[in-house]
């Protein structure tokens, strides 16, 4: 039986992972788009503020002029303006510092379990005027996806936000625990059913940037940057859509204070990207003497090499590589240059303990990489 996307990527650990820029996009730019002018000050309630995207989020809007209030554990510590204000509880139990209070607009970008988005929309429903909820593409349904056929794929735009969303499995019940795809589509859902005209789900890809501990993309910055040979995988005319974190959440609070309300697709470039034009804008940043010895799947394979495991942001021929962004950019999506995220990510995964970022799961090692490098040049006589 041929392998569907969702087996491929529970296979390899994607799924929950948080699954997008040409320098030359009429949308980019060297430092990201402060946007326009932001509107009259709004209170604004964002579940989570600590994590990944969260830091930024919070910064960009007291910096836009807004009184943020976040909602967290408080077990993680991140550097916020002083003036923000800080609610503890859980969204699995505990909601008592939320009572009686109002706010303009909730920003949900942890919605990890739609049974939290239920909770949490049930009691802002009347309390809030707007919801911006962040979803993912994998709330898209998409089977019979197999990489190893990625030679018969073409890259037009393939899924817009029309596009049918994960269903429940057969025999699933609402109030079990549900897969990250099908917990994105409910959680849409129930947004949009308890903030019916004031609902607004952001999609995005895979986010990528400063921040990220994962080397879902941060493993192309350090592997470029240390130089040398370095294996590209199987055709550099795949198509590769990404984002860089702080421009999704500068749009999402622009989103937020403008009241836009809809669904949108939140990855990127504007425009298509190959996965070879990216190394090279990633390389441009990068100040190492290296070149790419680009590998045919085939032989990837052969080799019991994995897109996305082995290869992070690699996966040949996935649909979800050629989502349709233009409505996103016509409502102020905009996009830092590559080589910008690329030099950011890599300091931050410099200033890291190495030893941690040697032991991510997602990467070739370099020993394994010299290996397979010295296979092919080997079959090749």
């Amino acid at each position: 039986m041929t392998p569907t996307r969702r087996d491929f990527l529970k296979a390899t650990g994607v799924v929950g992972a948080g699954l997008a820029l040409a320098g030359t996009s009429a949308c980019a730019s060297d430092t990201g788009d402060a946007g326009p002018a932001a509107p009259a000050p709004k209170r604004i309630l964002i579940f989570g503020g600590t994590g990944f995207i969260g830091p930024h989020t919070v910064r960009y809007a007291v910096e836009r002029g807004h009184e943020v209030t976040i909602f967290t554990r408080g077990r993680s510590q991140a550097d916020l303006p002083e003036q923000v204000e800080r609610l503890v509880g859980d969204r699995n139990d505990d909601h008592a510092a939320l009572e009686g209070r109002t706010w303009d607009v909730v920003i949900d970008n942890n919605g990890q379990d739609y049974r939290w988005v239920e909770t949490s929309t049930e009691l802002l429903q009347d309390a809030a005027g707007h919801y911006v909820y962040i979803s993912s593409i994998s709330a898209y349904a998409l089977e019979g996806f197999d990489w190893r056929r990625s030679d018969q794929v073409t890259y037009e735009p393939m899924v817009d936000v029309d596009h049918p969303r994960v269903q429940a499995p057969e025999g699933w019940t609402h109030g079990e625990r549900a897969g990250y795809g099908h917990m994105k589509a409910l959680s849409e859902d129930i947004v949009h059913a308890a903030f019916p005209g004031r609902a607004t789900v952001v999609r995005p890809g895979l986010i990528v940037g400063p921040g990220d501990a994962t080397n879902r993309w941060g493993y192309w910055p350090l592997r470029l940057d240390d130089g040398g040979e370095i294996l590209a995988p199987g055709r550099p005319a795949h198509s590769i859509q990404f984002i860089d974190q702080r421009d999704l959440t500068e749009w999402t609070v622009r989103l937020a204070e403008s009241g836009t309300t809809g669904d949108f697709n939140g990855t990127g470039p504007g425009e298509r990207l190959e996965f070879g034009d990216m190394l090279e804008q990633i390389g441009s940043a990068m100040t190492s003497d290296h070149s790419l010895t680009w590998v045919p799947e085939s032989f990837l394979e052969a080799q019991e090499l994995m897109p996305w495991r082995d290869f992070p942001a690699w996966i040949p021929g996935d649909p979800l590589q050629a989502c349709e962004v233009s409505a996103s950019v016509a409502r102020g999506l905009t996009y830092r240059a590559i080589a910008v995220t690329a030099r950011d990510t890599l300091e931050y995964e410099r200033s890291r303990d190495p030893e941690v970022v040697a032991s991510r799961p997602f990467g070739i090692t370099r020993e394994r990489e010299r290996e397979v490098l010295e296979a092919w040049h080997a079959s090749r006589g």
